[in-house]
């Protein structure tokens, strides 16, 4: 499965648009991530545990836009489009959402 950012795969033809497919995840923040990230807040570097999560959730929203694009019959998905966004009181939920345009390129 071929998946870009671009409105196209290059030196391929698209046959045929099978439509909008999105990948969707909520993840929870566990409260020791989240006392970690306050004191990197505090005397400065990076979150490695709310990095951690953020690639997973990224990389599970992806997994299920191409799993639904390959249940609509495409091999590829163009336009890919990645959207985050802290949730729940307190930003202790991260909800990641891809979407794209599955296809049928040549």
């Amino acid at each position: 499965m071929i998946i870009t950012t671009t409105p196209r795969v290059e030196g391929r033809t698209v046959k045929e648009y099978k439509g909008i497919v999105f990948g969707e995840v909520i993840t929870g923040v566990n409260f020791i991530k989240d006392f970690g990230a306050g004191l990197r807040n505090i005397v400065g570097g990076r979150s490695a545990g709310y990095e951690e999560e953020l690639l997973k959730a990224r990389g599970e929203a992806l997994a299920e836009l191409e799993q639904r694009a390959a249940d609509a019959g495409a091999n590829a998905v163009i336009g890919v489009d990645v959207d985050y966004e802290v949730l729940g009181q307190g930003g202790n939920m991260l909800m990641v959402t891809a979407s794209g345009t599955a296809v049928v390129v040549e």
